[in-house]
């Protein structure tokens, strides 16, 4: 097994461990036993769990970064309605929802706020969310789109925080959408 290939399992085998007990639940034996490893295998790659804590969600949001880059190209030129927009952003708020995996990185943005290097990292994968609403509130003509952008990131995120602690998913992303791209495009 190459080195690369070990390094991999133990990064899947933290985010398998965070998404199902939390960051809490990461130890070394855990992980070595759900990715096949030795526990100097893991050592060897990681001195400090934080330092694997940042490769999981370095990768995340490499990953995640990629595929937001994407999907903002896609729409870069599309010619959306404020009603097309609302509804692409539901789309892919609810692509980007609680799933199990989805609860590991935002367990990790609240570690960040404790660990700068971590906090780094984080702050890439929320400019990358604000750099997809850019694009598509700057298709959409909104003069100064980052601010905007910023707020329905945060809307989004604090619907998806309610939608894990609460379990119920009443809430409609379109209409609190709307509110804010009908005040921020012009008439």
């Amino acid at each position: 097994m190459s080195t690369l290939d070990v390094r991999t399992r133990i990064l899947d085998a933290v985010l398998h461990i965070v998404i199902t007990d939390g960051i809490a639940g990461v130890s070394n034996r855990r992980i070595a036993a759900q990715a096949g490893v030795s526990l100097g295998s893991i050592t060897y790659h990681f001195p400090a769990q934080s330092d694997m804590l940042r490769a999981t969600l370095f990768r995340f949001v490499t990953d995640e970064t990629t595929r937001l880059l994407a999907l903002a190209e896609k729409y870069r030129f599309a010619g959306l309605s404020i009603e097309d927009a609302a509804a692409l952003t539901e789309k892919v708020a609810h692509d980007l929802s609680f799933s199990a995996e989805r609860i590991a990185p935002f367990e990790m943005y609240i570690a960040a706020g404790r660990d700068h290097e971590l906090h780094q990292v984080a702050v890439e994968c929320f400019a990358a969310y604000d750099n997809l609403a850019v694009t598509i509130l700057t298709a959409l003509g909104v003069p100064d789109p980052q601010p905007v952008a910023s707020a329905l990131v945060a809307l989004i995120a604090g619907i998806q925080l309610r939608q894990l602690a609460t379990g119920i998913d009443d809430q409609d992303i379109t209409s609190s959408i709307l509110l804010i791209l009908k005040g921020a495009t012009p008439p």
